[in-house]
């Protein structure tokens, strides 16, 4: 029986994986802390072990071939696998799981709950980052994420297990929006919205059929929990999920004279597809639990408004 040939170095291997990765030499230079020539040459080695074109294009715009494609979404996989058995080994018998949350999320639901799940799996550490980029575990090294999706969002490579309905409304200080507030006054005062979702006004007049003139002061702030905080100073109202103010407005900070609106998309946790984990599956089914028992939005403030 003929034996098959031998692999390919690990060098090299990881060389192209990080490459594909990251889209360019350079970058993948940087992360293995080699020069940009020791990547390309090993590249072009593996190009050469394989037989086959990984990479196309001039030399400083290389994409990947199909053949490149496929290889480095294989190795990516393999890439994590090995991650997470040393990190596993090197913490004895605990499993630290990386979780990429929205900041905002994190800061006002989800650490404050966080203490019941690390008392229920003490074995497992949870280590929290901030994001809102797309999810693509064949890119990204963190193992799971929480996301806004919206219907008919495509998440390749991803399973998807939506937790929290997402409302929306408008808040503001209580002596910004006080009870008995005309339309009028409310259109009139400045509208607050962060970077990461500067249609929120518009989605919120949709969903509640509030009609709206054109605003006479617009401020932005580059998150929702600095867009959050501007409401609470007074800066004018904010359009927010429900789950980011709920403690703002239980301790009074906040007042939401419209209440808040469901809309159809979810807080949903994603975690790579296929992959046996039994940390994820108890901090996913953690995150099912707590959105099951959230407290539901409040009713109109000031229904008169």
């Amino acid at each position: 029986m003929s034996r098959p040939p031998p692999s390919p170095p690990l060098n090299a291997l990881r060389a192209f994986e990080t490459f594909a990765r990251h889209g360019g030499m350079t970058a993948a230079a940087a992360e293995l802390c080699v020069t940009h020539g020791a990547v390309s040459r090993q590249v072009r080695a593996l190009q050469e072990a394989l037989g086959a074109p990984l990479v196309t294009g001039p030399r400083h715009r290389l994409v990947l071939t199909p053949t490149g494609a496929e290889l480095a979404a294989r190795l990516s996989t393999g890439f994590a696998a090995i991650h997470e058995a040393v990190a596993a080994a090197r913490a004895g018998d605990h499993r630290s799981i990386e979780i990429s949350c929205l900041g905002t999320l994190a800061l006002k639901w989800l650490i404050p709950r966080l203490g019941t799940f690390l008392a229920a799996h003490p074995e497992i550490r949870v280590r929290l980052s901030e994001s809102y980029a797309p999810v693509d575990f064949a890119r990204d090294r963190f193992s799971g994420a929480i996301r806004i999706l919206n219907p008919g969002t495509e998440t390749p490579g991803a399973e998807v297990t939506p937790f929290l309905p997402q409302y929306q409304g408008a808040v503001a200080a209580p002596h910004v929006t006080p009870p008995g507030q005309s339309l009028d006054a409310f259109a009139a005062l400045p509208r607050l919205h962060a970077a990461t979702f500067p249609e929120s006004w518009r989605v919120w007049s949709d969903l509640t059929d509030v009609a709206l003139p054109p605003p006479a002061v617009e401020r932005e702030f580059a998150h929702n929990h600095s867009m959050i905080e501007a409401a609470v100073a007074g800066m004018g109202v904010a359009i927010a999920p429900w789950a980011f103010v709920a403690p703002d407005i239980a301790a009074g900070r906040l007042v939401a004279p419209f209440g808040f609106a469901l809309r159809p998309s979810q807080f949903a946790f994603l975690r790579p597809a296929g992959r046996k984990d039994p940390a994820l599956d108890a901090f996913r089914d953690w995150l099912v639990a707590e959105g099951a028992v959230s407290p539901p939005p409040i009713p109109s403030t000031d229904p008169g408004v």
